[in-house]
């Protein structure tokens, strides 16, 4: 399902819990989760338990998903106000916060204000166009307005995905096999 609101889907609460498998249990880790939910989900729908979910109760489905909403508005955070982290993020909210607070004198202004001009862009597309959609308007203005700024006015300040991560590897990786035991498995 969905609706004219939703930008991410139901992935979006995954990624606190991705994050935390890689950080654990590395790629393998997250293949085995991923089977293992892949197993879960057939033997749910071979079952036709699906149906449950109209027994639990509003307030908690409520609250899960702003809990989920708080803690991915959390985890975007450091990205959107450009802050200069040493080291690793904690994936514990409390954690997480402590760092950003001890950080928040190494704000880059201009990442933030791209990071709230994107999110502008985002919020009045609907007003000009129900059809346009913000977020990959929000994402193709930005990035040419980036890239520009970057070549044109000498601003290297705003972290790219090519600075984070380097040169992307244009070819899929070969497939090769992974090294799972059973305590992790059981463990995940």
């Amino acid at each position: 399902g969905g609706n004219s609101v939703q930008i991410g889907g139901p992935t979006g609460a995954f990624i606190v819990i991705v994050y935390n498998i890689i950080q654990n249990f590395g790629l393998a880790g997250l293949a085995a989760a991923t089977c293992m939910a892949g197993v879960i989900l057939i033997l749910l729908g071979v079952f036709k338990l699906g149906t449950v979910i109209k027994f639990i109760p509003y307030p908690i489905v409520i609250g899960f998903t702003s809990g989920i909403a708080l803690t991915i508005f959390s985890t975007q955070i450091a990205d959107l106000a450009g802050l200069k982290i040493d080291g690793a993020i904690p994936s514990d909210f409390i954690s997480k916060w402590i760092v950003y607070f001890n950080n928040f004198g190494t704000v880059d202004f201009a990442t933030l204000l791209v990071g709230i001009i994107t999110i502008a862009i985002i919020a009045a597309t609907p007003y000009i166009s129900k059809k346009l959609p913000g977020a990959l308007l929000a994402i193709v203005i930005m990035t040419a307005v980036v890239y520009l700024l970057r070549e044109f006015y000498g601003l290297t300040s705003i972290q790219t995905i090519g600075d984070r991560f380097g040169s992307l590897p244009a070819e899929i990786p070969a497939p090769h096999t992974l090294r799972l035991d059973m305590n992790t498995i059981n463990l995940l």
